[in-house]
């Protein structure tokens, strides 16, 4: 293991993901069992850039894997978008004495380690916290399976109520350009449609489906709708235009927004964040830098992070079969 690093930071960055907490303690206790210093970095980079760092030994950890959120807090920083600002945060991290730092966050976030890095060499490595399950080199983030599993308890109210009334509901998922949660949880909680960024339905089709599920004798009809799909410019207009050309139907919308990231993590969640936790830092300990772990086939994987933001991972064309298989 490299003995020069002796000191390592840890940071959430981004919009906050379940997890995030068994993340944080997962490092933290790594550090510890390692005879490592470990410091948390609050507010992510807009932290950094202001030194708003607290030592974190074991203890400091008790009791949060089973928290949402994000201990540390999480920002978005405009400033470290800056090269005075990235040399304000490294002036900040050379001052506390930190050799290394492992950032939970997304692709903003992997982007800002990534400039950092090349600017100053300085060794990092990140982990995937994002429930929209859409950055390469892991077959899941940190945070998603937390997030399908409270938009599915959702759907299952939703429908109670839409059952009860014979009304049809459009229920939007987070998703802006990838559909994953959209279509894993309306697969999940039995949608009558689903509708992903990735696949343009239309809205003739959509109405189609429609018109076949109230002829099958189907009373009341869920619409998963993920906020990136391209068929109309909102959950709205899709409302306005089925109300308009299906008058049959009674519609609903209901957006899930900002539920989708709270909540307890599944133990799935905090599994895998527990053991990303632990190859982050072996893998800063082993001279590895600039690399994000990610899991595959149940296996810890390290992906370079340059290539780990280039593009958002693809949909599962066997699950949008199955989809429409079960739709029918």
């Amino acid at each position: 293991m490299g003995s020069e690093i002796k000191k390592i930071a840890v940071l959430t960055s981004g919009g906050d993901s379940p997890g995030m907490n068994a993340g944080i303690r997962s490092v933290v206790r790594t550090c510890a069992y390692l005879n490592i210093d470990c410091v948390g970095v609050y507010r992510g980079y807009q932290g950094m850039i202001e030194g708003d760092f607290k030592p974190l030994d074991a203890r400091s950890v008790n009791n949060i894997i089973n928290k949402g959120g994000t201990i540390l807090k999480s920002a978005r920083c405009d400033e470290f978008r800056t090269k005075e600002g990235r040399k304000k945060a490294h002036d900040q991290l050379v001052t506390e004495g930190i050799d290394a730092f492992v950032v939970i966050g997304g692709n903003g976030s992997f982007a800002g380690a990534l400039i950092f890095n090349e600017e100053y060499n300085f060794p990092v490595i990140g982990m995937p916290g994002t429930i929209d399950n859409d950055i390469l080199g892991s077959t899941y983030t940190i945070g998603f399976d937390t997030a399908i599993n409270t938009v599915v308890e959702a759907i299952d109210k939703i429908r109670d109520t839409a059952s009860s009334h014979n009304r049809l509901f459009f229920v939007e998922v987070m998703g802006r350009d990838v559909g994953h949660i959209a279509l894993n949880a309306g697969v999940g909680a039995g949608a009558e449609e689903i509708l992903i960024p990735e696949q343009n339905l239309g809205l003739e089709r959509l109405l189609e489906s429609l018109k076949r599920s109230k002829k099958s004798g189907k009373s009341s009809s869920i619409v998963i709708v993920a906020e990136g799909d391209k068929i109309g410019k909102n959950v709205f207009e899709l409302k306005e235009y089925v109300e308009e050309h299906l008058p049959i139907y009674d519609v609903r919308v209901s957006v899930l927004g900002h539920m989708q990231r709270g909540g307890n993590p599944t133990c799935f969640d905090r599994v895998l964040a527990s053991r990303m936790g632990v190859k982050a830092v072996e893998s800063l300990l082993e001279g590895k830098s600039n690399y994000m772990v990610g899991i595959r086939d149940n296996q810890l994987i390290l992906t370079p992070i340059s290539e780990a933001i280039k593009a958002h991972t693809e949909i599962d064309e066997e699950l949008v079969k199955v989809s429409d298989i079960m739709t029918t």
